[in-house]
């Protein structure tokens, strides 16, 4: 893949705000180790894919099945909650303790994206005024490494009080959540986590369906190895496969930023 061109970001330019927009299905509210949780209630579409030894087995077409799960703590109330005044989104998509354990249960980049996710959430909490951070948990099928049953379910960065977490049951973050309802469609955001090419893909499509300008910071989302089983189970490795979605959302209007570009993210705009 050859370099992207990437602006600078005093120049990013802003979305206007649609006349219309579309709201999420309503769900409910908990509140887990002091932060906000919200919750989706709608059960995803069926699909092959599964983790062996570190590998992602997939069928081409196919799509990540996460059913409802009874033992998330879930509210059938409906939630009336406005989007927050914020221009400016950190969005941590499924950043959980299997998916960055070390492999093979984890992601094959897991040390590396520990690092880039720790360092890119500290400059966004220390920025004046910070970002609105929003963390983003997937209620993964029984066995899968982010299973709510399992440790690896739980979020490697604890958020802080008034950092909502959101838990999705789809790859698009926005679907079936609350997520829509805090994000203005005039929002900037900042994408990391995983898997690239499941709810990164996904979500980052999402925001710009709906107006958003939308910043990937590359070496901050990985995904695995994927075995290839309609192609003989040749393997594609996880980094030519971070790289194939870096281009996609590239040539759909998502911004690529490099870690180096972190200093300036969040401060001086």
């Amino acid at each position: 893949m050859s370099p992207s061109v990437v602006s600078p970001i005093s120049a990013l330019p802003v979305r206007p705000t649609p006349s219309t927009s579309s709201r999420p299905i309503l769900s409910g509210i908990n509140t887990m180790n002091g932060a906000i949780a919200v919750n989706g209630d709608s059960a995803a579409g069926g699909g092959v894919n599964g983790v062996v030894n570190g590998t992602i087995s997939s069928i081409p077409g196919g799509s990540r099945s996460v059913p409802h799960s009874p033992l998330i703590p879930y509210s059938p109330h409906p939630l009336k909650t406005p989007q927050i005044a914020t221009q400016h989104v950190l969005l941590l998509l499924d950043v959980q303790a299997g998916l960055l354990s070390s492999p093979p249960l984890g992601v094959p980049s897991s040390s590396a994206l520990r690092h880039n996710i720790s360092l890119i959430l500290h400059h966004a909490r220390a920025a004046s005024p910070p970002p609105l951070i929003i963390h983003v948990r997937n209620c993964g099928d029984p066995g899968d490494p982010d299973d709510p049953v399992s440790p690896g379910f739980g979020l490697v960065f604890p958020p802080l009080p008034h950092e909502p977490v959101i838990d999705k049951r789809k790859n698009n973050a926005f679907a079936g959540t609350e997520l829509g309802s805090l994000i203005r469609h005039d929002a900037e955001l900042v994408v990391v986590g995983l898997q690239s090419d499941f709810c990164v893909r996904a979500t980052c499509w999402a925001a710009l369906g709906r107006g958003n300008e939308v910043l990937l910071i590359k070496e901050a989302h990985g995904t695995y190895n994927r075995i290839e089983a309609w192609y003989g189970g040749s393997v594609t490795p996880a980094h030519r496969i971070e790289a194939e979605v870096e281009t996609e959302l590239e040539d759909a209007g998502v911004v690529l930023l490099d870690m180096k570009d972190l200093k300036e993210l969040f401060t001086g705009r």
